[in-house]
């Protein structure tokens, strides 16, 4: 290669470098300023944006919600563009400064990263997780796949095919080829098993589905003709099952600020709010 770059001694931040994320990270972690966090009339509070990560939980609630279970949530908007994460409340919540994050004021928990609430809501409301045996096993051998291999698909090829200042061959084809490994090993499974753990759909597929998922869409980087996405047909086909339920639709639209305005509710705080507060209604009011 003609510029080879060759790391520095010792590391220093420059803040100037990381294109349009760049104002997100640091090398330190703590609040940047002081902001107390709202807090609703339900117990769960949750507080999120609607990406794959914060999308699996909202998911869940909805989930939980439509069996019957007692799981009503206020689900507050944390825009991690404007530096919400980074707000002292936030942080007493998840020291890293990481979106999702749960507090239960009933046990008076504080829940974050978003494969934990997905355990803490399944064990504490006793659904999607099966209590025992090999479904309990695989179940928790997809959600801790997906927790390792999704980092690899955003903050790999993700970042450095769609975000990255600049383009590099080298990056991109590294993370590409793990990109669709990833899909083909789901690809495979997924032709034996109508879900990740079998014959049952659970916190697994609730939390792949939103990165996978949209990736075999076509929606992910704008990065589906770059992967051949069209070649894993198991995983459309899966995706299409669980993208179509009722609770994975309303569970995609909490927290959403970007997108179709009909398609965002940006808070949440009861069954009524996907019929009365979406965004496309809230400006319609204003006009």
């Amino acid at each position: 290669m003609a510029d080879t770059y060759t790391p520095q001694k010792i590391w220093t931040w420059d803040a100037e470098n990381g294109g349009e994320w760049a104002k997100l990270n640091r090398p330190i972690a703590g609040a940047t300023h002081d902001k107390d966090l709202p807090v609703g009339e339900h117990p769960l509070q949750l507080y999120s944006l609607a990406t794959p990560n914060g999308v699996k939980v909202t998911v869940m609630l909805e989930e939980l919600l439509a069996a019957g279970h007692a799981a009503e949530y206020d689900a507050w908007l944390i825009n991690i563009m404007e530096g919400n994460q980074f707000g002292s409340g936030f942080v007493d919540i998840n020291p890293n400064s990481k979106i999702p994050a749960l507090r239960d004021h009933d046990t008076g928990s504080r829940v974050f990263e978003s494969g934990a609430i997905l355990m803490y809501l399944a064990e504490k409301f006793d659904a999607f997780l099966p209590a025992s045996g090999l479904a309990r096993t695989e179940t928790l051998n997809w959600l801790f796949w997906l927790q390792g291999s999704a980092p690899y698909l955003g903050g790999g090829f993700g970042h450095f095919y769609a975000y990255a200042p600049e383009k590099f061959e080298y990056p991109i084809n590294r993370f590409a080829m793990e990109a669709k490994r990833q899909l083909d090993v789901l690809n495979k499974h997924l032709a034996d098993n109508e879900y990740l753990a079998g014959d049952t759909y659970t916190i697994a597929d609730m939390a792949t589905a939103p990165w996978y998922g949209r990736m075999v869409k076509g929606e992910a980087y704008s990065a589906g003709e770059f992967l051949s996405v069209h070649e894993y047909e198991n995983v459309i086909r899966w995706n299409k099952q669980v993208s179509q339920r009722t609770a994975y639709k309303r569970g995609a639209m909490v927290n959403k600020a970007f997108g179709p305005l009909e398609g965002q509710l940006r808070e949440r705080h009861s069954a009524a709010d996907f019929d009365t507060n979406t965004q496309d209604k809230i400006e319609a009011t204003k006009s």
